[in-house]
């Protein structure tokens, strides 16, 4: 499977089985959205306009923004709630899902939206299986039923608690069956949602959106409309567009020096840095089958030298926090397993399993690195880590840096034993940080498999309707993984946005939902 919610650099820039109340139809646009219009630049690229293609954070940013999904994220909570859905509700065992919709919603070509929508939309991603689209995080579904306009009727091939989150989230995007090819991908770059944005145009450097006046749902857009302005991966063109007043605010993009700098002056330059949480993690991944590292000792020696506090000040500048686990802080289940484990930074222990190894000379191992996909500071990043394990004495290691597309060959061959990867949640949900790694398809492509993780864990907790009482099981999972270390968590993103002086929102738009959400931004 490819996947394409890998993190590009650190963001500089429990559900319910219960029913699902709405909140009573309301139309958002209107005066609502009579503010100015934003600029708002990132470095991301958008590659895909369609939902069914589209699984990058560019493309998502624009899904919702533009498309409606049954349920969504409102700000500053990791728990779905209802959006084009009036309410929606588990029934045998977590394996149907049934949404009502909210009466009267409309596309912004003012057709109707209805049950047949909502079927069409998930038909349709799961039959296209768009190798860059979402149709994973749909692949429970075993039928969907519409008994009128307005419900619809998931059946699951197994219980799966987390469904409401993953259509939630921009694989749920609800578009009008009128309007898109049931077989194949749209290619003409338009985009028909319902959603509280409607896009006007899109090319290689810009998207402009407007308030969707026929909008009913929970966002009350506070602008009159986004223009966002595309760098396509030109982190210094981005840093420059703000200086010269060019964008209102960037979003996703700026690196650790540029957002240290403008810290440092932002009262000079009249802007604001507006620091958000983000459950966005980096990890360093080791194939379990490769000569060197497939020995459990020269990973629990790496474990024991690796120094995170020092990787993400030194070449972070702050902008990371360091992560024990491979379930981020802020997230239902995290615990600190590989600090319980390892603790802090101790060559003697690492000599100590090292020699319990039976290895006795240098480690001899080379850390790979792809900078092109996630940014400028990887390969300092590998460096310095080359350098903690080279300074223990136990080490002889290197750095090598690739493009991605070659980095994801030669991972895909097995030709790396230790490298890079990171990962941009697809819901706030601890299955959405361990599944994807450990479970069927490992995304990964370390070979490392468990029984009792694949075969029971992971089971257990996606059926658990209660989030909140997964936690011993997750806590079991992780301490597994700290125990048999197929990958050592390195550290865990903060977002970022910059905006200048008289824009506010942006607290609204930068949680660990990663949803980026327009309406919220005021200029003015």
């Amino acid at each position: 499977m490819k996947h394409n919610k890998w993190l590009t650099a650190p963001l500089a820039a429990g559900l319910s089985a219960a029913l699902l109340s709405g909140c009573g139809t309301e139309q958002g646009g209107g005066a609502a959205g009579s503010g100015d219009n934003v600029r708002v630049g990132m470095s991301d690229e958008v590659l895909a306009t369609d939902p069914a293609a589209g699984y990058d954070p560019g493309s998502w940013l624009l899904f919702n923004n533009v498309f409606q999904s049954l349920l969504s994220f409102p700000k500053g909570t990791t728990e779905p709630q209802p959006e084009a859905a009036e309410n929606c509700a588990f029934a045998g065992g977590s394996k149907v899902y049934t949404c009502t919709l909210r009466e009267g919603l409309k596309f912004s070509n003012g057709n109707p939206l209805t049950s047949k929508d909502v079927k069409f939309s998930f038909d349709r991603a799961l039959k296209i299986a768009d190798p860059a689209g979402p149709a994973p995080l749909l692949s429970s579904i075993a039928s969907i039923e519409t008994p009128d306009d307005l419900t619809v009727v998931f059946r699951l091939k197994t219980p799966d608690a987390t469904f409401p989150s993953k259509i939630a989230s921009g694989a749920g995007s609800i578009v009008d069956h009128r309007e898109y090819d049931g077989n194949g991908l749209r290619t003409d770059g338009k985009a028909v949602g319902s959603g509280p944005y409607k896009l006007d145009s899109i090319s290689d450097t810009e998207a402009v959106f407007s308030v969707n006046a026929d909008y009913r749902g929970s966002a009350k857009p506070q602008n009159g409309g986004v223009t966002l302005k595309l760098y396509n991966g030109d982190r210094a063109a981005l840093s420059k567009a703000l200086a010269a007043d060019d964008v209102d605010v960037a979003y996703r993009g700026l690196n650790a020096d540029d957002i240290a700098a403008l810290e440092a002056t932002a009262d000079d330059k009249g802007i604001e840095v507006v620091q958000g949480t983000s459950a966005e993690v980096q990890h360093l991944v080791f194939n379990v089958k490769d000569p060197v590292v497939g020995k459990l000792g020269v990973r629990q020696a790496i474990a024991h030298l690796v120094d995170r506090e020092a990787l993400v000040q030194d070449v972070y500048k702050s902008t990371a926090t360091p992560l024990y686990s491979i379930v981020p802080a802020g997230i239902a289940g995290h615990n600190t397993a590989f600090f319980d484990t390892y603790g802090s930074p101790d060559a003697a222990k690492a000599k100590k399993a090292l020699r319990k190894a039976g290895i006795t000379d240098k480690v001899k191992l080379t850390l790979w690195s792809t900078p092109s996909r996630y940014g400028p500071s990887t390969d300092q990043e590998l460096k310095a880590i080359a350098g903690q394990l080279n300074r223990s004495g136990l080490f002889e290691a290197d750095v090598k840096s690739v493009e991605y597309e070659q980095y994801e060959k030669d991972i895909e061959a097995g030709k790396y034993g230790v490298y890079v990867k990171g990962w941009v949640p697809d819901y706030p949900d601890a299955d959405n940080f361990t599944a994807p790694f450990f479970g069927e398809g490992n995304v990964l492509g370390n070979n490392y498999t468990n029984a009792t993780i694949s075969g029971s864990l992971l089971p257990k907790t996606a059926a658990a309707a209660d989030r909140a009482g997964t936690g011993q099981d997750f806590g079991r999972l992780q301490d597994l993984v700290a125990e048999e270390l197929p990958l050592l968590p390195l550290w865990q993103g903060k977002q970022y946005a910059v905006a200048r002086e008289g824009v506010t929102g942006l607290d609204w738009t930068l949680d660990a939902s990663t949803v980026f959400r327009f309406w919220e931004i005021k200029k003015g």
